[in-house]
């Protein structure tokens, strides 16, 4: 039974430290896990996104509508 290599140097000569630096971030990669669906739910009142100002309008009127609530 032949075995396929996980790597293959496709272009250049890497050294032997390249290919163990490369190996162990690609280890690493594989190691990693996804993060879990609670850690990623976040409280509204902690989302940055509501400091950002959103855009201006612009065109006919645009001084008039920038002071309108939205």
């Amino acid at each position: 039974m032949t075995t396929r290599p996980y790597l293959r140097v496709v272009r250049g000569t890497p050294d032997d430290v390249e290919l163990a630096a490369l190996t162990a971030v690609v280890a690493g990669l594989a190691a990693a896990t996804a993060p879990t669906e609670d850690s990623s739910r976040r409280s509204a009142w902690s989302d940055r996104s509501r400091l950002v100002r959103n855009a201006l309008p612009h065109g006919p009127g645009a001084w008039r509508s920038s002071a309108l609530p939205q």
